[in-house]
């Protein structure tokens, strides 16, 4: 996957479209992501020990990584990810548009 944990995002396709926020979780074996602030369900929730009053809870929801494009922190512009290794063996991930090297923090 090219996306990855804190990444800042943008969504460009579905109900969402054109919000952006950051990647808090990323699920590889389905291609899925969630995105802080972005696809919003209602969960049911039945009383239990650490929560006794049980109700109803808002959360984000996973969308499909393909859904989104990753924002260049130097640009600043939506764009693809490229993969370039460097002399040391080492791949890093890059922005398409301005060939600046990105960092997974």
């Amino acid at each position: 996957m090219k996306v990855v944990k804190n990444d800042q995002v943008a969504v460009v396709s579905g109900d969402f479209r054109g919000k952006k926020g950051k990647v808090l979780k990323v699920y590889p074996a389905t291609g899925r992501i969630i995105v802080e602030g972005v696809n919003f369900i209602k969960r049911h929730t039945r009383p239990t020990q650490k929560n006794p009053q049980g109700g109803i809870v808002n959360k984000e929801a996973p969308l499909h990584a393909s859904n989104v494009m990753v924002i260049c922190p130097k640009c600043n512009k939506q764009t693809r990810i490229g993969k370039k290794v460097l002399e040391n063996g080492k791949r890093i991930r890059v922005c398409k548009s301005c060939n600046e090297m990105l960092t997974s923090s």
